[in-house]
Formats: C-alpha cells, structure tokens, sequence
C-alpha cells in the first residue's frame, strides 16, 4: 500500500518547529503587511522540510496525466425532497433496491481505504445526503479518519437548520447550499415543490455557527433565473457567501439545451456592469471555481465553468455513487463496481489495483458540451455531483 502523504513524525517535527518559532528570540518588527525574517526563515524551512520528507503520492489515485486525486465525493443516497427540474426528470427516476445500495460500514471502508491512499477532502452528496438516517454518525466516523482534513456536504438545505449543530460537533467541516433562485414562488416552479423558507433559514444557521464562507450553488438557466445574478452577488455584501454560478450542464432527463446556457464569460460581463471594480482572486491548482470580490463585500462569488471553459487539466476529483460505483469523471458513462469486489471478499490490495486501472483509464479531458449531451450518462440524482 502507498504510503502516507505526511507521517505522523513529520507532524511533530512541524509542530515542534511552530512552537519554537513563537518562543525563540526576539525578533526586528517588520513592516506592516511584512512577515518578520525570522518568521520567514522558519517558513522555509518548514517548507524545505516537508518536501524532503513527504512520500510520494499514491501511485493507484494517480493517472496516466499525472493528476493525483486527492478528493473523493460519495453519494449517501438516490433519494432526495425535491425534484429539480436540472437534476432529474419530473418523473422522477427508477431507483435502485436497498439490497444493492452501499451499506453504512461499505461506505466507511471504502473512504478508510481512499484516506490512507492520500484523499484528503471527502464530499457527502445525493440525492439529498441529509435525508439519509445515519448521516451525522456517518460524519462523526469520517472525522475520526487521520489524513482527512476536510468534511463537506452539498444539500438542498431543507433539512439543513435542524441537524447542522450536530453536524458541526460530530465534524463537519464545509458546506455547500443548492439555492437556484430567490423567489419563493419561482423556487417552487423549479424543484418542484416548496421549501424555499427553509433553505434560507438552513444558509442562516450555517452563518451563525460560523461556516466561512458558506458556499450557495446557483445554476444558472437562461429564460429562467439569469435575470437574478445581481441580486444574488449583492447578497455578498453583507453576508459571508461564496455565491457559485454554475453553467447548466447535460444529463439524462434534464432536457439539456445549448440556448439554455449561460457562459460564465456573459454572466461575468453581466456583474462587472453593475460592478466595474469585480476583482479575480488568486485559484487554487485543483479548483473548479474562477473566483471573484468586490471590494468592501464581506463574500465572493465564483463561476463553475464546466461547459465553456472546463478544468479537466487539474481534476483530482473522484466519485462513487450510492450503488457503489467509482466513476472517475462526472461526464463519463463508464463506471465499475467496487461494491460488487467488496462483497466478493475483495482484500485492500485487490481493491486498489480495481480502483488503480479506473483512475489509470481517466481522460485527459470531457468530451465537450454538444457530445456529452449525447452521451449515455445517469441522472445528476444518481450520480451524486
């Protein structure tokens, strides 16, 4: 098995290293907005240390492009309380029997194994992960994982008010709120049902327990909601939201349409009409949002930009699905089951060769906006994000 990205001893000898960074000598006051020298050697060194010492990236989560993926998404559910018209169609879709869902234990054994392969960041999705019974003991088991530094849940919010304090002490750690608008009765037209008090009242908890920042996931759909952009960045003025526009994507059942899209390119030219001084913030390598501030404004706002401009240089995503499934990209048909190899008794290393030559299998990129609309894909609701 590949080793651990940083041991534990490397983990001591950097909090050793903190510790004596701030009880050393004193030391010349730097210029505001400067770090002191010696801070700055100590920074260095610390950085030296950890690039001498830290193992090689698993080797079975890294493809053939030399992108090391280091988050995982995994779908608790199929079901969920609302019907977005974007996600699935108004017919809801066939779902599959409970006998071949991923078991709570499958579900940790899995995200143990990925952990200790060097996954970092776990994602909670659906269907709707809030509606599923065990899902703060399911946090409270991932918390205890070493390695994980970051657990997140996307939701619809509508049951998010009520379990978020015991979400947030059994380990949660981000969260992402689906809100498509900010009209209560255009809410109901497009997921098809109400609750649109309820998924403001869930981004208020999150504030008030101290989420920074909240992150609100907005797809955009022209003749729909495009005419609300600048109502939802003003939001960030006062609110501390990361408000992510994201262009309307194709998947089974949404009745995908290229003249229902808005690029990020003219949603951006839309905001800086209103906003001249719209600043771009610096992106993380792996990203998949180009983020941007208003100066002044407590909060950002971000364009996910998967069919204009996709990012598939950088993904270090992977997914499995509430059946089980890994699929290594999210507009790709092709999937195995690694619930099937568990249940068969696989052993770890039987596992990470399966998962190795999925990951190793991965494209360089999409296939593009037209073709993936003709591709054979699963509903957004069983894909899981």
């Amino acid at each position: 098995m590949a080793a651990r990205p940083v041991s534990r001893m490397v983990r001591r000898v950097l909090r050793s290293s903190f510790r004596s960074c701030s009880s050393g000598a004193p030391v010349t006051q730097p210029r505001p907005g400067e770090p002191s020298q010696h801070a700055a050697e100590e920074l260095s060194r610390r950085r030296q240390f950890l690039r001498e010492h830290a193992a090689p990236f698993s080797a079975f989560l890294t493809d053939s492009f030399g992108r090391q993926h280091s988050y995982l998404r995994i779908s608790l559910t199929e079901k969920c309380n609302l019907r977005c018209q974007y996600c699935m169609p108004e017919e809801g879709v066939p779902l599959t029997p409970k006998a071949d869902l991923l078991t709570t234990e499958e579900i940790l054994t899995l995200a143990r194994l990925f952990v200790k392969e060097g996954v970092d960041k776990i994602r909670l999705t659906g269907g709707e992960p809030l509606i599923r019974p065990d899902v703060v003991d399911i946090v409270a088991q991932l918390h205890q994982l070493e390695g994980l530094r970051t657990i997140g849940v996307t939701t619809n919010g509508i049951n998010l008010a009520r379990l978020l304090p015991r979400l947030q002490k059994a380990g949660l750690s981000a969260i992402n709120i689906s809100l498509d608008t900010l009209v209560p009765a255009k809410f109901e037209f497009i997921v098809r049902r109400k609750g649109f008090h309820k998924v403001m009242e869930g981004i208020h908890k999150a504030i008030e327990l101290g989420y920074n920042p909240v992150k609100v996931n907005c797809v955009v759909m022209r003749g729909l909601n495009e005419d609300e952009l600048l109502n939802f960045v003003a939001l960030t003025e006062g609110l501390p939201l990361d408000v992510r526009f994201i262009e309307y994507m194709p998947f089974d059942g949404n009745k995908w349409n290229f003249r229902k899209m808005v690029s990020y390119k003219e949603m951006l030219d839309t905001l800086r009409q209103q906003w001249p001084e719209l600043e771009q913030l610096p992106e993380e390598e792996s990203s998949t949002a180009k983020a941007f501030k208003i100066p002044g404004f407590r909060g950002q706002v971000s364009f996910i930009t998967s069919m204009s401009e996709h990012f598939c240089g950088t993904c270090n995503r992977l997914r499995i699905t509430a059946d089980g499934n890994l699929k290594v990209c999210l507009f790709g048909n092709s999937e195995v089951s690694l619930r099937d190899h568990l249940r068969a008794g696989a052993s770890e290393e039987e596992l990470l060769r399966i998962i190795g030559a999925a990951v190793g299998r991965k494209k360089r990129q999409h296939a593009g906006m037209f073709s993936i609309s003709q591709m054979k894909n699963r509903p957004m609701i069983l894909i899981g994000g």
